[in-house]
């Protein structure tokens, strides 16, 4: 296979359209300094509704409850894909996974001729920034990219000796202080708050040490309702309230500029909370994501939205209120007329349903080989096709993958530990089977009746008419993206899979030394 035509074929817009947008969208000083800041916290394996707004009692976050309660809460947010490196992606880029060429992919790289938000806004007058978790991870460079995905690094502030074990050491609101204080004073800014939280791995024990309660733990059905799991439950909530905490802070950073009321503020997860049959699944646990959005006076506050949203309207939404054109080749649309809106609820009628991916998280089959998924989600469906049944979506009980582990896309857990005790296997068998099984080409879930999305309905005689609309509206919609993958082909398995993180090697050549030890940073690095 030609790798340079593969990639040519399969990318979408080019670089002279990527050029003539860049030529028609710089901002003259007067407008720039018009223009809103824009502060864009990405948590790290962080599912819905684990939040205090959503109304779960297991744990706190009130820096993110203030910006729903001053902002806007949405209901039915998802992310395009359910891992670290394509979601992310989906979110530069607006443009779903199949669209974005070796950037769809964990420990992928960035095209360049795909076209990035953040680029366009610091070509636009945006001074744009970064702390913890930027794009990635992979090798943003490999395939000739010279600028950062997400600005420059702020990552040399570091917390106090003795925070707990399994928290990242930056100190993200620090970092931020000191992008502020940086910033030219006539430019708008974007900044890219990403954390490592709450992505594994955690101190066992963190969420009974800090006073939490195994019995505030509402537990999912696709789990057993055990000690060992609803402490591993625990251990999450601890590090998505130790994530709230730093949001807080910087909160307050930019409220102490006196720009707060003039900054887009949003919150949110790039995928479901690394337990089985979450992340790295298209079901709710790995694909829902809990976001608010504040902007003063611009988004009246207090309101619940529940159109479905997609990861792929940051883009667009981010150009939008900084009055740049879209990227050329993204299909996201702005979500200013709901932040702008008065009312709650449903408000365009448009926004009925979303499409999520997956094709590549580890390296955990034979060859690199991936598991192909698309869904579609509405209001009273969840329709998964699976495009090769006959593979293990979890990498299968033989295979030692690329994290040293079998079932290698399910991450390393107390929780995976209990499913994988031969004792345990037998007495929760069906639950065992639903986490690290394998699947039927197509999977049809009543959202309403079934949340956890735990009964198949494919093969029930009663749901055979909605399995044909499913089908063939999600097959629609692929067609007309141009997904490879409904085309029969599969150019995923030969990308290159760049197992480095932050900036790799190839990135790290072209910045100084002083930006090479701060994109280094960080510590302690948690896996993909």
């Amino acid at each position: 296979m030609d790798k340079a035509r593969t990639r040519r074929s399969f990318l979408g817009a080019g670089v002279a359209g990527f050029s003539a947008l860049a030529a028609n969208c710089s901002l003259n000083k007067r407008e720039a300094k018009k223009a809103p800041n824009i502060l864009f916290v990405i948590a790290d394996d962080w599912s819905f509704p684990h939040a205090g707004a959503y109304g779960d009692r297991g744990v706190r976050t009130p820096a993110f409850d203030r910006i729903a309660r001053e902002g806007v809460l949405f209901t039915n947010s998802f992310c395009a894909s359910p891992s670290c490196t394509p979601s992310r992606s989906a979110v530069l880029s607006g443009r779903p996974i199949y669209q974005c060429g070796e950037a769809g992919v964990l420990y992928g790289s960035i095209p360049t001729n795909l076209p990035l938000f953040t680029h366009v806004l610091e070509d636009g007058g945006y001074f744009v920034g970064y702390t913890g978790k930027g794009w990635g991870p992979g090798d943003p460079g490999a395939l000739g990219m010279k600028r950062s995905p997400t600005g420059k690094p702020f990552q040399s502030r570091r917390h106090p000796a003795g925070i707990r074990a399994g928290l990242d050491a930056r100190d993200y609101a620090a970092n931020f202080a000191d992008f502020l204080a940086e910033r030219p004073k006539e430019k708008p800014f974007f900044f890219w708050l990403g954390s490592t939280e709450p992505h594994r791995v955690y101190a066992p024990g963190a969420g009974l040490s800090i006073g939490k309660k195994l019995r505030d733990v509402k537990m999912p059905a696709q789990w057993p309702d055990v000690e060992t799991i609803e402490s591993d439950i625990l251990d999450y909530y601890s590090e998505v309230e130790w994530l709230d905490q730093q949001v807080a802070k910087a909160l307050d950073a930019l409220e102490k500029t006196g720009e707060l009321e003039d900054t887009v503020v949003v919150m949110t997860s790039d995928n479901g909370m690394p337990f089985p049959r979450a992340k790295v699944n298209l079901y709710d646990a790995g694909t829902h994501m809990p976001l608010a959005i504040r902007w003063g006076k611009r988004a009246p506050g207090g309101r619940v939205v529940d159109d479905f949203v997609s990861h792929t309207d940051f883009a667009a939404t981010f150009l939008d209120v900084a009055g740049l054109s879209p990227l050329p080749g993204s299909n996201g649309r702005s979500l200013l007329p709901l932040l702008t809106s008065s009312k709650s609820g449903s408000i365009d009628p448009k926004r009925e349903h979303v499409v999520t991916a997956l094709e590549r998280h580890t390296m955990c089959r034979p060859d690199g080989a991936t598991y192909p998924m698309r869904a579609l989600r509405t209001a009273d469906f969840l329709y998964i096709r699976n495009f090769e049944p006959d593979r293990w979506p979890t990498g299968g009980p033989d295979f030692i993958s690329s994290n040293k582990r079998t079932h290698g896309d399910v991450d390393a857990s107390p929780t995976k530990d209990f499913f994988l005790d031969p004792v345990n296997q037998e007495q929760y068998r069906t639950l065992y089977e639903l986490g690290f099984g394998k699947r039927p080409a197509e999977e049809l879930y009543d959202v309403r009746n079934d949340p956890d999305q735990v009964k198949n309905l494919a093969g029930s005689p009663a749901s055979v008419a909605t399995l044909s609309r499913y089908r063939d509206h999600l097959e629609t919609i692929l067609r007309g993206d141009g997904d490879p993958r409904i085309e029969g082909k599969d150019p995923w398995q030969a990308y290159v899979y760049h197992q480095t993180t932050g900036y790799g090697a190839s990135m790290n050549r072209s910045l100084t030394s002083e930006e090479r030890e701060k994109a280094a940073g960080a510590g302690p690095h948690k896996p993909e």
